[in-house]
């Protein structure tokens, strides 16, 4: 009964919270550099309505909508450029995990005229910029960790920092932002949030609290997974769905990710897996590596999922996610090298082996292809 527990970031959870809280935008300064892609923020309406309790708390604010899919370095060097010729008292992010991570590391690069590779050494010489964050996919639960995922290309994979500054300090979650999500992401942002439960639940940072939070989102969640092979997927569940992520972002929060993010990444990187679908892929044979040394967990998972079984589990994600990505066996021996290379690896509470880690990729996907 030994932890800690840290998640300093105010939450305001319902619909039309942005306009109903804007004064909390006010706390933070005259000037907010919103952070963004190109189109999603404005189909949902969650930038109108950002910019209108922005206007109407007489903030000043400029648009930075140059995030793509991943973010890459080059992308968050160029939001520092455009903060710092702004020169905001806050970044207002906007988006799905995307947006939500490159806006943690351009509240960094606003203020510290670093190079994006120098975000993961830490110690800023000045501290990054206030957050607010506005989810607009259930999935990431970014809006409530420490942690910025961005693309790295010279290791050929995605690779996150974390400081406690990158916490936000308010985050506006809002079920209508998803609506106008198509089927496929609200689904593989949904398997996204339900793997941060998962890997938080059997990691070895894993506290009581963390399963308490991960086991409720894991109920919630089991209430609802069979709307997502539905066409349409009403607001009532999608709101839902955005509880599951924001619970599943605090326990992550405390336990960081395991395995599954470890090989995934790879899925996501070279093969351009959704990052969800692609942790979805793999989590069933994850559950089964632990069927043995902690069986304990294994049922209470499989009991809040309202399932019977690991094979009912993997059987569920199958017909979510039908298409399996085809891998070489080279390509096997060189995620498992990549994966190894990660802290997630560590933290995962039976830790896998190099021949261990090729066999979950060979036990998810199909191997001997053309790749």
């Amino acid at each position: 009964m030994q932890f800690g527990y840290y998640m300093p970031t105010r939450i305001f959870f319902g619909q039309g919270c942005v306009v109903q809280n804007q004064a909390e935008f006010a706390k933070w300064g005259k000037r907010a550099l919103i952070v963004t892609g190109r189109n999603s923020a404005r189909v949902s309406g969650a930038l109108q309505d950002v910019c209108a309790a922005l206007d109407e708390q007489n903030i000043a604010w400029e648009i930075f909508d140059q995030i793509g899919e991943n973010p890459t370095f080059a992308m968050v060097e160029a939001g520092g450029a455009a903060g710092r010729n702004f020169r905001p008292d806050m970044v207002v992010a906007i988006g799905g995990g995307s947006p939500l991570d490159a806006a943690k590391a351009i509240a960094v690069l606003t203020v510290n005229e670093i190079a994006a590779a120098q975000l993961y050494d830490g110690n800023y010489a000045v501290e990054p910029l206030p957050i607010l964050a506005v989810p607009i996919t259930a999935g990431t639960g970014s809006e409530v960790t420490q942690y910025s995922v961005l693309t790295d290309a010279e290791r050929q994979t995605k690779r996150g920092f974390a400081q406690a500054s990158l916490f936000a300090k308010a985050a506006f979650l809002d079920a209508r932002y998803t609506q106008s999500l198509s089927h496929a992401v609200t689904v593989d942002t949904a398997v996204d949030a339900l793997s941060h439960c998962v890997e938080g639940y059997f990691a070895k940072r894993a506290t009581v609290i963390s399963d308490a939070l991960a086991l409720e989102a894991i109920r919630r969640f089991g209430e609802v997974c069979g709307e997502l092979d539905k066409p349409e997927i009403s607001l009532a569940v999608r709101e839902v769905l955005l509880y599951v992520s924001m619970l599943g972002g605090m326990v992550i929060a405390q336990t960081s990710t395991t395995a599954v993010h470890a090989l995934g990444y790879s899925l996501t990187y070279f093969h351009q897996v959704p990052h969800g679908r692609a942790n979805g892929l793999l989590m069933g044979e994850y559950l089964q590596f632990h069927a043995e040394t902690a069986p304990d967990k294994i049922d209470c998972l499989l009991a809040a999922m309202q399932m019977q079984s690991i094979d009912e589990f993997k059987q569920w994600l199958d017909n979510l996610f039908p298409g399996k990505t085809c891998l070489t066996e080279q390509q096997v021996e060189e995620y498992a090298v990549l994966a190894a290379k990660t802290a997630n690896i560590a933290n995962t509470l039976r830790q896998p082996d190099h021949a261990e880690l090729k066999q979950l990729l060979r036990k998810s996907l199909i191997v001997g292809g053309e790749g």
